[in-house]
């Protein structure tokens, strides 16, 4: 491992911390699909657009550094969490069926443990090492 690598990921949550960041995530995911559903969104953009976020792994094809701003863009809530409040009162249906199926993928990611990546690689996250990265 670089020291980069090594600098980058001392402070990702572990223990209690990171069992506590995935349950958020779950309710994240669980909260936004029940909002999703009492919202009356249409299911077939619910399954068509859930993993749209996971095409940011396309800037993993030009470096880990680009890939993790890619990665880091679209699993971060600041950009649906604007998009649900301005959803709620002034803009089209639609922006609100969207934010809410973004919140509830990056929900479902961090439940899992995907986490917000370093520049050292995929595998460093702010919720610990994934991967092959995990292992070593």
């Amino acid at each position: 491992m670089t020291d980069t690598a090594n600098m980058e990921t001392r402070g990702s949550a572990s223990g209690g911390v990171k069992t506590l960041l995935r349950l958020e995530g779950l309710a994240l995911f669980a909260g936004t699909t029940l909002l999703y559903f009492l919202w009356g969104g249409p299911w077939w953009l619910y399954v068509v657009l859930f993993l749209s976020p996971d095409l940011s792994f396309a800037g993993y094809l030009a470096g880990p550094k680009v890939g993790a701003w890619a990665y880091n863009t679209m699993h971060c809530t600041v950009i649906p969490l604007a998009m649900l409040t301005i959803g709620f009162g002034f803009a089209p249906p639609l922006v609100l069926s969207l934010a809410l199926i973004w919140l509830a993928h990056i929900g479902f990611d961090r439940s899992l443990g995907y986490g917000l990546k370093y520049a050292a690689g995929f595998g460093f996250t702010h919720l610990g090492r994934i991967g092959k990265e995990a292992k070593g």
